[in-house]
């Protein structure tokens, strides 16, 4: 027991490169095309450097599940579509996200650089993926950026029992003059459901305020939140009206599906979600001209103000432990190393 107990407890240090390669091998082993395992691999490697391990090569169990099940289609062809001057579409043919996204990545800049702002939908694909990876794409290019998507049904609207609601996530870029991008990226329900998942995975009892059981009760089970009752939203009825904004930005506005509606797609099988991503880029250059590199450093008196308080920034956390994840190699649990290299059997 005391083996197996340190097993699990061990860790490894892997860099990029050996991170990329076991996603690599893993995707094409179950059918991705070079493109699509280069875009998915490129943005779970860039999680795991940024100590995400919910958003990490963790979701590679998810995603050779969702595959196999029929819920995502491994060699997809995303297909671009010129709507507007200031639109882009892309449809993902049933695929992964990251792939789609790298198609429509420079027609969404280009399109920004000419209008002002620019927006790009991507339709029929399936999510398990950081916003911030996307949009530090964005804001390195000097764009400011939003991006949100809805997922399936799993958190209660504010006041209520039954899952109605996606995790929701919403993101912003923000170009920063003198360092990296200011990023942040979070679901509106309390916690992201693969933070709780991650809690199951260990044998851990969650906070009550993450989840209601299947009675509305606040509950600490996480099994019992996840397959039996509902997550929450952070904030009360602001999270819930902010997760009711992105249904219906990311869902009919861009003819796509609402959280409920990527449920009963799912028809049963408890894959990855299947639904839309609206990203907004606005170039700052189209609304100050000449005085916009000026504008865009009066940011950082904001900035210097908050870390002058000991507040600390969003993203400050991941860019350290990016640095630290270059120099000494990520780390990851050996037991998930194991579960992952087992996919390749």
């Amino acid at each position: 027991m005391k083996d197996l107990e340190a097993c699990q407890e061990a860790t490894l240090h892997l860099d990029r490169d050996a991170l990329m390669a076991l996603c690599h091998r893993v995707l094409i082993h179950h059918g991705f095309s070079e493109e699509q395992a280069d875009a998915l691999g490129g943005t779970l490697v860039a999680a795991q450097l940024d100590a995400s391990h919910s958003h990490g090569i963790y979701r590679l169990l998810g995603i050779i599940d969702t595959v196999r099940k029929g819920g995502a289609v491994a060699d997809a062809v995303p297909e671009v579509a010129d709507v507007a001057p200031g639109v882009v579409r892309v449809d993902a043919k049933g695929g992964l996200s990251p792939c789609a996204f790298e198609r429509g990545l420079p027609h969404l800049v280009t399109k920004a650089r000419d209008a002002g702002i620019a927006l790009l939908a991507i339709n029929h694909c399936v999510h398990s993926t950081a916003l911030w990876v996307e949009l530090e794409r964005l804001a390195e290019q000097g764009l400011v950026a939003i991006a949100c998507n809805p997922t399936q049904a799993y958190v209660a609207p504010n006041g209520g029992k039954q899952p109605l609601l996606g995790t929701n996530p919403i993101a912003f870029g923000w170009p920063y003059p003198s360092d990296a991008p200011f990023i942040f990226d979070f679901a509106t329900s309390t916690i992201a459901r693969g933070d709780i998942e991650l809690y199951r995975r260990e044998g851990k009892a969650i906070p009550e305020a993450w989840g209601v059981d299947r009675h509305g009760a606040p509950c600490s089970d996480p099994a019992e939140v996840l397959d039996h009752g509902a997550m929450t939203t952070f904030g009360e009825h602001k999270g819930s009206a902010l997760a009711i904004m992105i249904e219906l930005m990311a869902g009919p506005l861009i003819g796509d599906l609402l959280s409920v509606e990527s449920s009963e797609h799912d028809e049963g099988r408890l894959g990855l979600p299947y639904h839309g991503e609206l990203i907004i880029a606005i170039d700052p250059s189209r609304l100050t001209g000449q005085a916009s590199p000026a504008h865009m450093e009066r940011s950082e008196l904001l900035f210097d103000a908050i870390l002058g308080q000991g507040a600390r920034l969003p993203s400050q956390r991941r860019y350290r432990e990016r640095a630290r994840s270059l120099e000494h190699g990520a780390e990851v649990s050996l037991a998930l190393v194991k579960e992952i290299e087992a996919l390749l059997v």
